[in-house]
């Protein structure tokens, strides 16, 4: 996906648009019937918004009394206060008698208007929810996906990390529609799903006779690949010999059959996916190093999507269109999903808002309302985030990266033939921070 920045990777972007100090407001996200991305900052500390001026511009929302609100940051608390409106002011859905304070407040609902508290506003000022090729993408998401991109043509790996449902395979598409291979498969393989003891011959292929049943010659997922890309979701779940082999197939561009006595060469872009760590899985010697070293450079991280709220309006927005043109939502149902975590993301959203719609056409309705949604629709699960934060997008810190295992280190020092600076490329690091590793763990390097 095109974006005007992209020359920056994602903490670059950010970083360039959150220079400077923060500037706590407020985003609208719903309004008028529709979802729409606007930074409303809190100048001074202190904003009125109201129907005829809502941070400089009008709202247009008849349910929005002409003095609604007023919203004060002091630095460390919000406080709304409601101007003796019509229709009430509600925060994180509950109407507020006067005023409230709170450190964190997630959701402002004034009227059929929805905004989110944001500890700063400027990364999303001029920002916009871009819809493309079947992908909603808020300023974060846009970010990811340039990267995507600059790695798809500088390279034939791509390690993406992120929750289930969180959009690994469209980021894996991205990568596949903005490289050399554009024109060649898209394969995509759920490692997770693959009968025990057959991912080696479903990978690789096998030939006539190889094993009993084998009655003619049969290409693998890497075959079906050749000229195009092969998507390997949740990587980590394959056992160690099939690493082994998939390892030596992207080292040699070539496969071997099962039962072959000849390889066969094949070219393709490997993008690979996982929800795990795969750097905890090699210290508890479930991931081979070795392995890891070739594909995990370089990588992206798929925010989930109570990271990136502005895309949830959107997404309720197309979804309830694509099933029916009467179908509208309450603002109160965009209220609710904004508060929720969605452990299973957008695939999760999507479903429940489905289901939810089903119920308002059963009733002949033709707006879906918070009612509409199930008690547990985007609710916690055991291990899941309980609860959102507010939106506060800032420069990340430099810290020092948490140190690999000892046995990690020697392996990418192993594959690269001791060099230190290639190394470290490898771990994602620069080689000053590899060489503290090896100090600490009484490494020497090679002369």
């Amino acid at each position: 996906m095109a974006h005007d920045r992209e020359t920056q990777d994602e903490d670059g972007w950010i970083a360039e648009r959150s220079s400077g100090s923060p500037r706590p407001g407020l985003l609208l996200l719903y309004t008028a019937g529709a979802p729409t991305l606007r930074a409303v900052p809190l100048l001074a500390g202190k904003i009125h918004l109201g129907r005829d001026d809502a941070g400089g511009q009008r709202l247009d929302d008849e349910r929005v009394s002409r003095e609604h609100a007023e919203i004060e940051y002091d630095g460390q608390r919000f406080v709304v206060r409601d101007l003796d409106s019509r229709n009430g002011t509600f925060v994180d859905g509950a109407e507020i008698p006067r005023e409230v304070v709170s450190r964190s407040p997630r959701t402002l609902r004034i009227g059929q208007s929805v905004f989110l508290f944001c500890g700063d506003v400027r990364p999303y000022d001029g920002a916009v929810v871009e819809v493309a090729r079947g992908l909603i993408a808020g300023p974060a998401t846009q970010a990811v996906f340039a990267r995507v991109g600059r790695a798809a043509t500088s390279g034939d790996c791509l390690l993406i990390s992120g929750e289930s449902g969180s959009g690994k395979e469209l980021a894996a598409r991205g990568f596949h529609d903005a490289g050399p291979r554009a024109n060649g498969p898209f394969i995509a393989v759920n490692c997770a799903a693959i009968p025990e003891g057959v991912a080696e011959r479903l990978l690789f292929g096998a030939k006539k006779g190889a094993y009993s049943g084998a009655t003619q010659d049969q290409d693998g997922w890497v075959q079906a690949a050749d000229g195009g890309t092969l998507f390997l979701d949740e990587i980590g779940e394959l056992d160690s010999a099939v690493q082994a082999k998939l390892l030596r197939v992207l080292e040699t561009k070539e496969v071997m059959p099962l039962g072959a006595a000849r390889a066969r060469a094949v070219t393709f872009g490997l993008v690979s996916a996982t929800h795990r760590d795969l750097r905890g899985a090699i210290a508890a010697g479930n991931f081979r190093a070795d392995l890891y070293f070739r594909i995990g450079q370089p990588d992206v991280r798929i925010p989930p999507l109570r990271e990136r709220p502005e895309e949830i309006p959107v997404l309720i927005h197309r979804e309830l269109a694509k099933m029916s043109g009467k179908l509208v939502p309450h603002a109160k149902l965009i209220e609710t999903c904004l508060l929720r975590p969605w452990p299973g993301n957008v695939r999760e959203l999507l479903g429940d808002l489905r289901r939810a719609a089903g119920e308002a056409l059963e009733e002949g309705a033709g707006t879906v309302r918070a009612e509409h949604l199930g008690n547990r629709a985007g609710m916690p699960i055991a291990g899941s985030p309980s609860r959102v934060d507010s939106v506060s997008v800032k420069p990340r810190e430099p810290s020092d990266p948490p140190a690999p295992t000892r046995e990690a280190i020697e392996g990418a020092l192993q594959a690269q033939a001791g060099n230190v600076a290639a190394a470290a490329r490898s771990l994602g690091v620069h080689r000053t921070q590899l060489y503290r590793w090896m100090k600490r763990y009484g490494i020497a390097p090679r002369n």
